[in-house]
């Protein structure tokens, strides 16, 4: 694996270095809940200043139309970064207009550091005319004379802070999309065996990319979460109301005869946690997966989370592997009486003798949400859909702009 990497911009000193980072925490009235994110971008914000650059940091959070919104505004992830780099950390209102100029042009030394608001204010970030994005990407490059790309989250999509500012200034990638990218090499080049790879979340659809390029890779693929119940569908089981792509069944059918061929273990949920509705409220039951509709609440009965005996056994073989891959809640962790199987696959993780990895996402989020620290686990990832799309064997935009070769 090749990538233009910090060593190739050559000396930084005194130099203005525009970066783009994935800040995108998740916020409750205004307080960050989550700051996983910031903290992964730290190594290389404090790389830049101590080579004597002054750093414009950009990102997006959520996902505004292209108009201010104050609800997605970076002040506070301002705040939060200004706090971790124990340094000042100036703020722009606006993303290219004066506010930021004037921002940029008062950067009061080497080493100093500046956040612009969010990208998606602009309409030019995010638009599907290349023009667009471009002319955007020329104002954000009129602030600097460098760039450094470290939002991984982001590196899947054609967006003008990702691939057209790459295209206008010296470019390379940052600390943390390297980290991101050596972890994922050893995920997909020769990974050290037993190798298990846990999926979930909500829907197979999401998933199929992953499930088709990993199952020739693995040893054991264990599947949690909504999608789950496509799965025993796909095996005969009515699963009551819970939730099911009717459409992927013959997939799943293909994907399970593939598998066996293969002489990889793809390990189903045997017992499942089966409620009267969505909430923590729920009157709620533990039931085999293959008896779902013939629990008190029948054919409206929801599977909300994998059973515990379940839950052991897949924490049996995740402990027993050597590299892990895990992409997905296990049930609605959100909701505590559907949380237990999320808990105990982060747990049995936190115990691989080799690489343990937390696919980004929802499941980093879950981990966290659910009192474990980021140095319980081989790496957590930043980016979800970016590791996924890469699992899948796809090519990332904001990755060959930076020269990637697998």
């Amino acid at each position: 694996m090749t990538i233009r990497t910090l060593e190739s911009l050559g000396s930084l000193d005194g130099k203005t270095v525009i970066i783009r980072c994935d800040l995108n925490v998740p916020l409750k009235d205004g307080v960050i809940t989550d700051d996983g994110r910031i903290r992964a971008s730290l190594p290389t914000l404090v790389a830049l200043a101590a080579q004597g650059a002054k750093v414009v940091i950009v990102s997006h959070l959520g996902r505004p139309e292209g108009t201010p919104e104050a609800k997605y505004s970076l002040a506070p992830v301002a705040s939060r970064l200004a706090e971790l780099l124990e340094a000042p950390v100036a703020f722009a209102s606006d993303t290219v207009g004066s506010a930021a100029r004037d921002a940029v042009a008062s950067l009061a030394g080497d080493g100093t550091f500046l956040l612009l608001e969010n990208l998606r204010f602009n309409a030019g970030e995010t638009s599907k005319d290349a023009t667009e994005r471009t002319a955007f990407a020329e104002q954000l490059a009129a602030f600097a004379d460098v760039f450094v790309s470290d939002g991984f989250g982001v590196v899947h999509r054609k967006q003008a802070s990702v691939y057209e500012l790459a295209e206008l200034l010296p470019s390379a990638a940052g600390l943390l999309i390297q980290t991101e990218l050596e972890v994922l090499e050893k995920l997909t080049e020769k990974p050290d065996r037993p190798y298990a790879v846990v999926l979930g979340g909500s829907k197979v659809s999401d998933k199929l990319g992953v499930i088709g390029h990993l199952l020739p890779k693995v040893d054991s693929l264990l599947i949690g979460g909504g999608m789950l119940f496509t799965f025993l569908a796909a095996q005969g089981f009515r699963v009551g109301a819970s939730l099911l792509e009717k459409d992927q069944i013959e997939t799943v059918k293909g994907y399970l005869e593939k598998a066996s061929e293969l002489g990889v273990k793809i390990v189903l949920p045997t017992d499942v946690v089966v409620a009267s509705k969505f909430g923590a409220d729920a009157e709620h039951t533990v039931t085999s997966a293959e008896t779902i509709e013939e629990t008190p609440f029948g054919e409206s009965g929801l599977g909300l989370d994998i059973g515990p005996d379940t839950a052991a056994a897949f924490a049996e073989i995740i402990e027993a592997s050597h590299t892990v891959f895990w992409n997905g809640p296990m049930g609605v962790f959100e909701l505590e009486p559907f949380a237990e199987g999320t808990r105990s696959i982060a747990a049995a993780l936190t115990k691989v003798d080799g690489l343990g990895v937390v696919g980004g996402g929802d499941s980093a989020a879950a981990v966290r949400a659910l009192g474990f620290t980021d140095d319980q686990f081989g790496h957590i990832s930043t980016g979800g859909g970016a590791s996924l799309e890469f699992l899948e064997g796809k090519r990332l935009p904001g990755l060959d702009i930076l020269g990637w070769t697998a």
